[in-house]
């Protein structure tokens, strides 16, 4: 892929190392001289220091090639603008960061793919990672809902359980529902009558008010 990327800031330049090392020619535009500098000595693409929402620039990054541009400075204002500036020019992929929700109708009547606050998105994992230790991973759906990733740990209550009684009986919450299991490296749909076991790596869909007591079913771990 033909890859812009407008921002080599801690955003930025996580997405420069993942794009270039996955051997997509990549294009960055970074306005810091200093920023931009350490981008072309590290990586092989074209840097350009210059204003990425000047229209010049976005010729000089020859944009009507690209597959995708995406924006990730910290000023809601220039990535909007660089967002309008490539739909202009029919780029088929506008992905960019928002740090401030009120800006997210903006984007989205531009048709944009949003990264909504990452400092945010951070600090919910971090938070995680603390509340629940025993969740490897979890994805926000929205508000109320997510998906959690984590280990079946061994005499936890689900260990040992058929998953078609267990919400029955009350081991799992209502509304809980294991989406996928894995087992000896081997990816498994989970029916009802799937035998949960210690050691398992599930993903399991909940919502916030029953989350504690998901994890603590798998885990053993209520808090």
């Amino acid at each position: 892929m033909y890859i812009v990327i407008i921002g080599a800031g801690s955003i930025g330049s996580n997405l420069i190392d993942l794009a270039v090392r996955d051997g997509n020619d990549v294009v960055v535009v970074e306005r810091d001289e200093t920023r931009a500098n350490d981008v072309a000595s590290r990586y092989d693409c074209l840097v350009l220091n210059a204003d990425a929402t000047n229209h010049a620039t976005l010729r000089d990054a020859d944009i009507e090639r690209a597959d995708a541009v995406i924006s990730t400075t910290n000023v809601d204002a220039v990535n909007i603008m660089v967002m309008l500036l490539a739909q202009e020019h029919d780029v088929p992929n506008l992905v960019s960061v928002v740090h401030d929700t009120e800006n997210l109708p903006v984007f989205e009547k531009i048709g944009v793919t949003l990264i909504e606050n990452p400092q945010r998105l951070i600090a919910d994992y971090l938070y995680h990672s603390v509340r629940y230790p025993g969740v490897s991973d979890f994805i926000d759906l929205d508000d109320e809902t997510e998906l959690v990733e984590l280990t079946v740990t061994p005499d936890a209550p689900m260990d040992g359980h058929l998953l078609e009684t267990a919400n029955e009986d009350g081991t799992l919450p209502a509304g809980c529902l294991v989406v996928a299991l894995k087992r000896d490296g081997e990816i498994r749909a989970p029916r009802g009558d799937t035998t949960i076991r210690a050691r398992d790596d599930v993903t399991v869909f909940t919502d916030d008010a029953t989350l504690a007591d998901a994890v603590g079913a798998f885990t053993g771990d209520r808090q």
